[in-house]
């Protein structure tokens, strides 16, 4: 049964009981004293005066999107029940009840006749309940000024506060969306401390017409006082009703989109306010129209005697900047209008700073939006570009099968400047522009077509079609290159017709590169590389493709070998050879240290230095036998010094990856016990990239080298605060400083300062300071002016290989004491 067919039900009920009630009551004799000279029709007619007055000065509340009406009833009752027959006090009630209500609605220009008998026979209803209950406690000759008549009549009243407000609440949960409990709640809040004034003034009335009539006169201003009291006390539950509702809708008001803030808006307005409909006016930018939404509340029946609520606007904006309206259209007016005015402002207010971060939440997402797509797209032509390409193929190449051919396609405009100067940069844009989507119309599905910069574009085709029995395996699959240059013919045949640029007809031609690979054996910035080789082939041939070949790449040819080239030196004795460049005391001369330098003597390519092959070292498998490799020869080299008498240690340069083995002392260990040297007389200097590792492990591999006795040189200093950190995690015993600081500090005072500041932390930490790379007498005299008393040079001695390092180290130790000339103040030695 829908809401309004229960309420019509409900209202049938009640009318039918308030009239057995009331036809029963006259019937049923009730004898009563009497306090005043009245006659029975008297004392009804004053009842029903009584009645007509007390529903007169009602009082609503808001409960939810309803109003409840406070009346004085059970002064009318308490009153009705001593001057009028008992029995015809549910009459008279409802008689008066409707007459008042009669009045109030016609007053009102409203015609409400089914609620209007609701409301009368819910009171009659009441009024017979409590005389009931009255008349059994108090009997029908006890006295009305004795206790147990004040008693039955506190009684009465109660049983009529239950009867009315029930079938208020029951009638509200029919009509209005919110659940018997909450209405019942609010209800009594609001109505009991108005019941006990009205038991109080009631019964006071009563014994002042017993005792002394003319104190009726001073009840008068009583009365007026209570009215007011209830009229501020409701109206302050109505305020706080309404802020704590305000504060529960601001709370909700916060929204990721302009959309979701105002449905907040307006559900959060609809609860605040009880309102009959909100709408919600959002100003866009750049002069486009308003965005409008909109809610209405729960469907109401108009209330008798309810007047209609205004229609409240109120302009919204956050820091003088107009945001919107809200309008308000209130149920009825249960605040004076200029306080519905200050809530609904306070309302608007919030809500325009909600719309208001929502605004700039959504132009930030668009903005990070474009930011991102602008990112992984050209901004031209709107295909992806070269970081898009990389990333996307790459993990496209990751996701197919190791054997699974590609190609990538490389194409380049020929005259393409020829075009910009001529017709202008607008029409090379548009050139351009109509490449880019013929290449996109072209592309199958699951190809990727990315513009690489200027005029130069590519295709990534992640399958090569070939013509094999699908029971091949894929590493045996014939060669897929002319399938790929077919693709390419057909890019060339679609851009080579002819097209509108800059209101001249004009026939594109494109050379292109194309590179095929398995997808387990390259990467995407390989194939590039591939295709740009290939494309610079189709340019030179001038052709319009030309295929990747290998023996036109020689980096390519010499990077894939250098590996397995590397694996070969290190079983042979004459390939990689270690030299040795001393170390020297600044004031002396006198040898302090030998450093340890890898050098390959490469069949083919000649001499190679450190830099050609000791990332191919680093990041292979050969890491570890490299390592062992030279550092036996280093050992092998300090080995025959230390037998002639010169206690001088050896360094060696260390991988970063090598202190990521946790075995690595060990095989120090074992590289020292075989050449029978102390591990006090092995140096191992730590590059830069193993001072910026925060590895664990690393930490443990050199606390454990320490412990052997193997000392410890930060190599590089003074590059980066990657060293900086370093020292102050791990005790060393030696600071290197960077070969670029000592060039320049003759020149530079900021490389001075660093030079100065490494000797100045040396000096703290008990280290020695190494100044590498001192290439003249200028440098080593600054260096003895900043306290450095450590260097290696070219000025003290070249590299040299381990069969003549002993001699040079035996003539610096001879030449220290007597042969060195101190420096003079010219710094010339």
């Amino acid at each position: 049964m829908s809401r309004p067919k229960a309420g019509r039900v409900l209202t049938r009920i009640i009318v039918a009981a308030a009239l057995v009630a009331s036809v029963l009551g006259m019937m049923i004799p009730l004898p009563r004293p009497t306090i005043v000279s009245l006659s029975p029709a008297g004392g009804v007619g004053v009842a029903v005066l009584l009645v007509a007055a007390a529903q007169l000065a009602r009082l609503r509340v808001r409960i939810g999107r309803g109003t409840v009406n406070i009346t004085w009833g059970e002064t009318a009752f308490i009153l009705g029940f001593a001057l009028a027959p008992p029995g015809w006090l549910p009459v008279a009630t409802l008689l008066g009840a409707a007459g008042a209500w009669l009045l109030i609605t016609w007053l009102n220009d409203q015609r409400i006749l089914a609620d209007l008998a609701h409301i009368a026979a819910s009171v009659s209803l009441g009024a017979a309940g409590g005389t009931a209950v009255t008349y059994a406690i108090a009997g029908p000759s006890a006295p009305i000024e004795g206790t147990r008549t004040q008693v039955a009549l506190i009684a009465g009243s109660v049983v009529y506060l239950v009867i009315t407000l029930g079938l208020a609440v029951l009638s509200l949960s029919l009509h209005r969306d919110a659940a018997p409990p909450q209405i019942a709640v609010r209800a009594l809040h609001a109505k009991l401390p108005m019941f006990v004034g009205n038991v109080l003034v009631g019964l006071l009335t009563l014994f002042a017409l017993v005792n002394e009539p003319l104190w009726l006169l001073a009840l008068l201003p009583a009365l007026w006082l209570l009215q007011r009291t209830y009229r501020y006390h409701l109206r302050a539950e109505e305020e706080r009703r309404i802020w704590e509702a305000f504060a529960r809708a601001t709370r909700t008001l916060g929204g990721p989109s302009e959309r979701a803030v105002a449905a907040a808006g307006l559900r959060g307005a609809l609860d605040v306010f009880g309102a009959r409909r909100v709408e919600i006016e959002v100003l866009q930018p750049r002069g486009a129209s308003p965005r409008r939404y909109a809610a209405d509340g729960a469907p109401q029946e108009q209330t008798p005697g309810a007047l209609p609520g205004p229609v409240i606007t109120q302009a919204m904006t956050v820091g003088g900047t107009p945001v919107g309206e809200l309008t308000v259209w209130l149920t009825e007016p249960t605040l004076p209008v200029s306080r519905d005015e200050l809530a609904v402002s306070a309302y608007g207010d919030a809500l325009a700073g909600a719309l208001h971060d929502a605004a700039a939440h959504e132009r930030l997402a668009r903005l990070e939006a474009k930011v991102a797509h602008d990112g992984v797209h050209d901004l031209l032509t709107g295909v992806a570009n070269r970081s898009a390409l990389i990333a996307n193929g790459d993990a496209m190449l990751q996701s197919f099968h190791r054997d699974r051919q590609v190609a990538l396609l490389l194409l380049d405009l020929n005259e393409f400047r020829e075009v910009n100067g001529t017709l202008g940069h607008q029409a090379g844009d548009a050139m351009l522009c109509t490449v880019a989507e013929r290449l996109t119309d072209l592309a199958r599905e699951g190809e990727l077509v990315a513009r690489l910069g200027d005029d130069e574009f590519a295709i990534l085709l992640p399958t090569v079609a070939v013509l094999a029995d699908s029971a091949t395996p894929l590493h045996e699959m014939p060669n897929p290159m002319p399938q790929a240059v077919r693709r390419a013919s057909e890019v060339v045949d679609l851009l080579g017709q002819p097209m509108e640029v800059g209101g001249v007809r004009l026939v594109t031609e494109v050379a292109v590169g194309v590179a095929v690979s398995q997808a387990g054996c390259t990467d995407l910035a390989e194939l590039i590389r591939r295709a740009g080789i290939a494309l610079d082939q189709a340019k030179e041939l001038k052709v319009g493709v030309a295929t990747y070949d290998s023996t036109r790449d020689a980096s390519s040819t010499d990077h894939l070998a250098l590996t397995a080239e590397l694996h070969d030196a290190l079983t042979a004795d004459d390939q990689l050879v270690v030299v040795l460049q001393p170390e020297v005391d600044l004031a002396t001369g006198a040898p302090t240290g030998v450093e340890a330098l890898i050098r390959w003597r490469h069949p083919r390519r000649g001499t190679l230095s450190p830099n050609d092959f000791i990332d191919t070292a680093e990041h292979g498998e050969l890491l570890g036998p490299f390592t062992r490799y030279v550092l036996d020869r280093a050992l092998a080299a300090a080995a025959e010094w230390t037998g002639q008498g010169l206690d001088i240690p050896v360094s060696v340069n260390i991988s970063a990856r090598s202190l990521l083995d946790a075995s690595f002392p060990a095989q120090v260990a074992d590289a020292l016990r075989r050449r029978g040297m102390g591990a006090g007389q092995l140096v191992l200097e730590i590059t830069e990239s193993v001072a910026v590792s925060e590895h664990e492990v690393v930490d443990e591999v050199i606390a454990a080298l320490r412990n052997l006795g193997v000392q410890i040189s930060v190599d590089d200093f003074g590059t980066g605060f990657s060293s900086l950190s370093f020292v102050t995690r791990v005790t060393v015993d030696e600071l290197k400083v960077d070969r670029s600081f000592v060039t320049g500090m003759i020149d530079s005072p900021a490389s001075a300062a660093v030079v100065r500041g490494a000797v100045e932390l040396g000096a703290r930490l008990g280290a020695r300071v190494v100044a590498e790379g001192v290439e003249t007498s200028d440098q080593r005299a600054a260096l003895l002016a900043l306290g450095c008393i450590s260097a290696q040079g070219y000025h003290f001695s070249r590299p040299l290989p381990a069969d003549k390092i002993v001699a040079m180290l035996h003539q610096l130790a001879q030449a220290a004491p007597s042969n060195i000339v101190p420096l003079r103040a010219d710094g010339a030695s």
